[in-house]
This record gives structure tokens, sequence and C-alpha cells, in this order.
């Protein structure tokens, strides 16, 4: 095997095929994780892709294209943000230069953490951005509950959901508890509820499709006996129709202000990414993989964004779900059974070679 890194420390360990020149064809994840985050998530894919490459070696198999490992940097952007931040930056979605100066709450930057890294690397070889990739497949469990509720082994992701996030600033007066009258307060707490609550049920939708979060909720003062003057809260809305996310997205901002009451509200979107469909011959594929090895299949779309969501722009994508016990992921408790992994990278297995040897 030989391994090259690029510039943002993503890594890529390559076997050789007979066609040593020609694209590879690249199969991996992830390794970092959430602060009580679990040991699956990401981990999985990267030994999966792994054993794919240890287990052709062993077996002597000979591939027409090198098959490749790759380990994204900083995919759960729980230190430093924005996600995905590996696969993104090699895929030209964001500027390496942006993502270097984005720090942690210590105030160390990624540039600083990455200088470290690379510097201690016995890695050599600089790979550079937008490498050319055949293909890419990479292997997950489901982080959901659909899989196990299902009885299905295999997940064929026909694509990953698209997603707006909001930042939503209300400004009232702070004032006392005790004594202001309630015609006299600009409570900023009281409109950011009505906001939250006239949103929610906006969001409803009967077939269950629409992921709606608010996630994050920042009161101040935050004292017990002052009336808020000021809220911030983010939401995540998430959806695989772009129409629906366009609709019902573009509501957002009326809806607050509707709601703002003699309150001051500041809308303003921090992300907006279309829904992502993965490459119609991988799924068949994956399903024919499925299929010969007896495992139940079903197709799913992703509800979580994935460092395939960028790869899917530089070459025909896909991904392989495994059911994680419960449904429970980004938790010390994230679980799945070995019989599953195995399946998932058995499946994988195939995928790659299949497409190794067109």
């Amino acid at each position: 095997f030989t391994a090259s890194v690029d510039a943002i420390g993503n890594l890529f360990i390559r076997r050789a095929g007979a066609q040593p020149t020609s694209d590879p064809v690249v199969a991996g994840s992830h390794l970092d994780s959430q602060p009580t985050g679990g040991n699956f998530d990401g981990v999985f894919g990267v030994l999966a892709a792994l054993e794919v490459l240890e287990a052709a070696n062993d077996a002597g198999v000979v591939t027409g294209r090198p098959l490749e490992l790759v380990v994204w940097t900083n995919e759960e952007g729980a230190r430093f943000q924005p996600a995905t931040m590996g696969s993104a930056v090699h895929a030209g979605a964001l500027q390496l230069e942006t993502v270097l100066a984005s720090r942690d709450s210590d105030g160390v930057t990624v540039e600083q953490a990455l200088a470290g890294t690379l510097e201690a690397a016995p890695v050599q070889v600089r790979r550079d951005f937008r490498s050319p990739m055949a293909a890419y497949v990479e292997a997950h469990i489901e982080q959901g509950p659909v899989l196990e509720s299902t009885g299905n082994t295999i997940g064929v992701v026909t694509g990953i959901q698209g997603l707006r996030w909001f930042q939503v600033e209300v400004g009232g007066e702070e004032a006392h508890a005790g004594t202001t009258p309630r015609s006299n307060r600009r409570d900023a707490l009281a409109a950011a509820v009505a906001m939250v609550t006239k949103l929610q049920a906006l969001m409803f939708d009967e077939s269950d499709t629409v992921r709606f979060t608010v996630g994050r909720f920042e009161v101040a003062p935050n004292s017990p006996n002052t009336i808020p003057g000021r809220v911030v809260f983010t939401i995540d809305f998430r959806h695989p129709d772009q129409d629906i996310l366009t609709r019902l997205g573009d509501r957002v901002e009326p809806v607050c202000r509707a709601e703002a009451r003699d309150c001051t509200v500041k809308v303003v979107e921090t992300m907006n990414a279309p829904p992502t469909e993965f490459d119609p011959d991988i799924r068949d594929l994956i399903r024919s993989a499925a299929r010969r090895q007896a495992l139940p299949h079903m197709d799913m779309t992703s509800g979580a964004t994935h460092d395939a969501k960028f790869m899917a722009g530089l070459c025909p994508s896909g991904m392989i779900f495994v059911p994680c016990e419960a449904g429970v992921s980004h938790n010390e408790a994230e679980n799945a059974s070995a019989a599953d992994l195995a399946a998932g990278a058995r499946v994988l297995a195939e995928v790659a070679i299949r497409l190794a040897n067109r």
C-alpha cells in the first residue's frame, strides 16, 4: 500500500491495480467524533474500506483500477466548524484559506492544529485537491431506526436530503420581572417561543418527511427575575425535495417577523445545501450485491449529511447503510451488531471490486 495526504489532512491509502495510472475507486469515511459520540459513526466506513483492501490482498485479487481508502478530516465539525470540512475542501466546495482560519473554543486555528499533525505524520506524498476518482462508495451506520425496525440489513442510499440552517436573533428589553406589567413588556423569550411554536406547526407533515429542529436556544441575561432582553436560536430544516425545501424554508423569516410582537428580529440563513442524488448505477450495484448475498435491503434517503455528498460532484458516488441499535447515534450508547457490520463490509467489497474492474 502507498499513502498520500492533501493540504487539509485527508489521508489516502492506495492498493495498486493492473492499470496503476488509471483513476482509483475510493471508499472510506471519517474518524473524528462528537464530544460524547460512539464507536461506529464514520469509523465503520474507514475500517470496512481498509478490510476491502486487506481482503483483496489476502485473496490475491487483481483489479484493473487501484483501490483507495480515504480518511476524511473533520466530518463532524465538533471542534472546528463547518462540518464535512475535509471532503468539502477537497472537492472545492470550501476554500482552504477560509477553513484554516476557523478556531476552536480555545482559540486554536485549524491551521495550527493541522500543522502539528502533518509534521508528525510519516506520509511524504502530497495529494492535490479534486484528484480524479473513478467512483466513491461510503459505508456507514444508518444513524436512525428505519433499517432495524423494518428488518433490513442493507440500506441502498438514494441520496442525501437538502438542508437549510438559520440563526434567529430576537431583541427585546430587559426589565424587572416583578414590577413590569405585561402591557409594558418587550419579552424576547416570549416572542421567540411564539416563533418556534408557529414554525413547528408550519413544518408538520402527515408523512413525517420534514425534519425541523431548534437545536440551540440562548437567553440573555438568563436571570430568574429579569425579563429576557435577547434570545438567539438556531433552526435546522431538512427535506429531500428541493421545492418543499425552498417553499417552507422561505417562510421562516416572514413567520418570525409576524410573531415578533414588540421585539426586533434578525434572521440569517447560515447554510443552504440542495438535496444530493447518488449515482443510479452504483445504487444498482449495491442492490445486486445485497441480493447475491441474500441480505434484506431497502432504498432510503440519508437524513444526515456525509462526505459522500461532496464526492457526488466529483465522480459517481453512493452509500451503503447498515442498522444501528435503536437508531441511536452521536451518543456513547451507539452500537451495531458484528453481523450487520460484516454484511455491510462484504457488500462494499463486492461493489468496489466490480467498479475497479470496469
